[in-house]
This record gives structure tokens, C-alpha cells and sequence, in this order.
């Protein structure tokens, strides 16, 4: 167990950081945010979940993880779980772009001990950091509401999600629809009249029980049903 006073010295106790980033581009604003404080140190970043496992299993001397949640091979939940359970001394704040509840809930139900959204300013990340490794909860505000809204009231995520299944003339549509193309434009690229594109979506409508063509194609694609 760390001592607290560890991370009260700020320039005579490193506070040794790991960061789970699989985009390179955002793995270096990430490590641009960390430079500012002298006390940081960044032991190692990693592609993934796995790789991150990887090289803690090979040197698990850190206080704390940055963890992103969508990542190659192994996801963020999954690893935080993994890190709990092996390295329960390990801190871990989520660090991403998700701010919907499931990725939220499922997050602190695996271990994540803090949830900052990557716009997170420099001075507000290392003071997070900070709060974290002593005990506190760092979150962005707006992910802080919404987890005491699903302390309030825990939904569940584990329920099977029903499979939707579309025609490949529907998937079609769909596609069309996502490209911002109406009703007539549709109908003359597929060879169809209008009235048949209006029905076909009337029941794509129904099957992703939406009640208008921007939440039949924000479902369609949170599903992998089309391409965003």
C-alpha cells in the first residue's frame, strides 16, 4: 500500500504513470498534458489491453494507469478488470472520449477508480491524478452527475441486446438514408420507386424501433449494421 505523503512531495517521490492509448496521435496530447509536472513520470505507454498486461507482468512498479476504453485486441473495461484484480494497488483512471452511461457504469463496476473525458485540461488531469492516489473519485463533472444518477438507480447491461435483423435492400436504404439522399433520390439510385423506399423505411423504422431517419442511422451504426 502507498503511503499517502508519497504524492505530497512534489518533487522528490515520482508519481510513476502507465498509459493504455492505441492512437498515437492522442497518446502524445495525452503525454503533452503530463509534461507541464516534474513529479510525473511515464514508465511506459501501450497499444492495448494486452500489451498492457503484458509489461506489467514484467514490472508492475506504478502507481497509476491512464486507460483508454475502445482499443485493439483487449478494451479498457475488460483490463481495468484484469488490473484489479492482479494489481489491486494500481490506480486506474478511465481516459476517453465515451461519456454514455454504459461505458461509465461498466467502467467503475470493473475497478476504474476515475473518469476523465480526453479534453481534460493539464492542471485538472494532474490534479485528478492526484486526488486519485489519495483516495478520492476524479471524474469530469458531467461523468460525475451521471454516475450518481447510476448509483441512484443501477440499470442493467447485461441483458442480451435483441439481434436486428434487416434485408439487404433495407441495409441499402439505410446507407442512402446515412448519406442525407430523400425518399426520391434513393428510389431513382436503387431503381425503386419512392412509395417502396417509404415502406422499406417504415420498417427499418420498426425493427430498430426509431421514429425518425437521424436515430435509424445513429442505431444502425452504434450496431455495425452500416458504417458511420
Amino acid at each position: 500500500m502507498y503511503l499517502l505523503s508519497e504524492f505530497k512531495s512534489s518533487h522528490r517521490m515520482s508519481i510513476k504513470i502507465a498509459i493504455a492509448e492505441d492512437n498515437s496521435f492522442l497518446l502524445k496530447a495525452i503525454l503533452e498534458k503530463l509534461y507541464f509536472f516534474e513529479e510525473i513520470e511515464v514508465k511506459f505507454s501501450a497499444y492495448n489491453g494486452l500489451e498492457l498486461l503484458e509489461k506489467l507482468a514484467k514490472d508492475a512498479n506504478v502507481h497509476l494507469i491512464l486507460m483508454d476504453i475502445e482499443m485493439p485486441k483487449m478494451n479498457g473495461i475488460d483490463t481495468v478488470a484484469q488490473v484489479s484484480q492482479k494489481y489491486p494497488q494500481i490506480k486506474t483512471i478511465m481516459l476517453t472520449v465515451f461519456d454514455d452511461d454504459e461505458h461509465i457504469f461498466k467502467a467503475i463496476q470493473a475497478g476504474a477508480n476515475g473518469y476523465f473525458l480526453k479534453e481534460v485540461d493539464p492542471k485538472t488531469l494532474h490534479q485528478g491524478i492526484i486526488d486519485t492516489l489519495e483516495g478520492g473519485a476524479a471524474m469530469t463533472p458531467s461523468v460525475a452527475l451521471k454516475a450518481l444518477k447510476l448509483l441512484r438507480n443501477p440499470p442493467d447491461f447485461s441483458q442480451p441486446v435483441e439481434e436486428i435483423k434487416l434485408t439487404a435492400r433495407e441495409i441499402e436504404i439505410l446507407e442512402q438514408t446515412s448519406k442525407g439522399l430523400n425518399y426520391n433520390q434513393i428510389g431513382e439510385n436503387l431503381f425503386i420507386s419512392p412509395k417502396t423506399v417509404r415502406k422499406h423505411t417504415e420498417n427499418i423504422y420498426q425493427k430498430l424501433q426509431v421514429h425518425s431517419k437521424l436515430e435509424a442511422v445513429q442505431k444502425a451504426v452504434k450496431n455495425r449494421i452500416i458504417e458511420g
